[in-house]
């Protein structure tokens, strides 16, 4: 591995400093430069990334922040429109065969309703819609 030479100049205080820590057991010079200047370097790098991707991240946090809230405003919307209708419509009796076949065709339209509307990228309501 090739080494190259640098000639450094420091003003008194600071050099002072450097001394002092060199003079310890195990410590170089050119290891004590190495590693601080590495380390400035990895700190400006880490600096960079964050100012050329910190923005678009805390876009996306956002972004999540609202995903979230929308789909806690959808289940609570869906937990209060089930309960009503379970308070709402009495249970079907055990030989109302009649009343079981029509539920069953309905919830059969239902999910074949919501399959097309996904399928298709239709949206029955977004934010921008009042209402329908």
């Amino acid at each position: 591995m090739s080494k190259v030479r640098y000639q450094l100049f420091l003003d008194a205080a600071l050099s002072t400093r450097f001394e002092q820590l060199a003079g310890q057991p195990g410590a170089t010079k050119s290891g004590i430069l190495a590693a601080a200047l590495g380390d400035w370097l990895d700190r400006r790098s880490r600096l960079a990334f964050e100012d050329r991707y910190g923005p678009r991240l805390d876009r996306m946090s956002l972004a999540l922040g609202r995903i979230e809230r929308d789909l806690q405003i959808l289940m609570e919307t869906l937990a209060l429109l089930v309960r009503y209708e379970l308070a709402v419509h009495l249970p079907l009796s055990a030989d109302d065969d009649a009343g079981r076949a029509d539920a069953r065709a309905r919830f059969e339209s239902f999910v074949v309703r919501v399959a097309r509307a996904v399928a298709s990228g239709q949206r029955t309501f977004s934010s921008g819609d009042t209402a329908r």
